[in-house]
This record gives C-alpha cells, structure tokens and sequence, in this order.
C-alpha cells in the first residue's frame, strides 16, 4: 500500500464536500477558495479547483456572477443554488455518520492496544439485542 497516495485519495475524497461548504457562507473568489483550502492543508492546485468548479456548476449545484474589479478584469464569484444548499445538507449527514464510524473503529483499536500492553480493560456500554425486545 502506498500511503502517500492514500493520503492524495483521501483529501481528494472530501475535496467537493470542502468546497460546497466554503461556498456556502457566500459568495466567493476561487483564488480565495484556492487559499482557504491550502491553509487547511487540502493541498489543491489551479489544475483541480476549476475543473471540479465546472463540474459543480454543470451538477446544478453551484453558479457564478461577474464582478468588475477595480484592480483588472471581472472576477467570477462563485455561489450554492437551492440544490447546491439541499445536496450540502445531505452531503453532512453522511460525514456526520462517516466521522462517527471511523472514530468508533479508531477507539476500538486504541482499546485494544491498551489491553494488549496490560491496562485493565474499562467495560464498554453492552450493544443492544434488538431480538430481545420481540
């Protein structure tokens, strides 16, 4: 396994989720996109940011009005539909739940690393049967 690419895939994995969420506090530059996921270390060029934004906006989920700029050409800000709004929404229910398994299985592996190095186990809460309740 490489886990250099690993890393690539999974950024690259939340890449679309990031940018709805940025735009979804409002109108915004692409090279402000550009700086905000960098700082975030998502690590995104020119190359992958306006072809997914293309892609976004071809979905239907995303738009984009031109602004003269006092300081060149017009710039493009980008903004959610209806739609955009709606598939964000559903796009965070399935993080929330991602983000809630992948932590389970984390903690799990921890726990077990805490056994196998002698720590007295801590009971865990019992998972429910639902047959008993039949």
């Amino acid at each position: 396994m490489n886990i250099e690419n690993a890393q690539v895939q999974m950024r690259k994995g939340i890449l679309e989720f990031c940018i709805l969420h940025i735009i979804s506090r409002g109108e915004i530059y692409a090279s402000d996109m550009l700086e905000e996921l960098t700082s975030a270390r998502i690590m995104v060029v020119e190359g992958t940011l306006y072809p997914l934004l293309t892609r976004l906006k071809n979905a239907g989920l995303l738009d984009y009005k031109w602004v003269e700029s006092t300081s060149g050409p017009p710039r493009k800000y980008y903004l959610l539909t209806d739609l955009g709004r709606t598939s964000l929404e559903s796009l965070n229910e399935t993080w929330q739940e991602l983000a809630e398994s992948v932590t389970s299985i984390i903690e799990k592996v921890e726990l077990h690393k805490k056994i196998a190095n002698g720590a007295t186990p801590v009971s865990l809460p019992p998972t429910p049967n639902p047959s008993a309740n039949a």
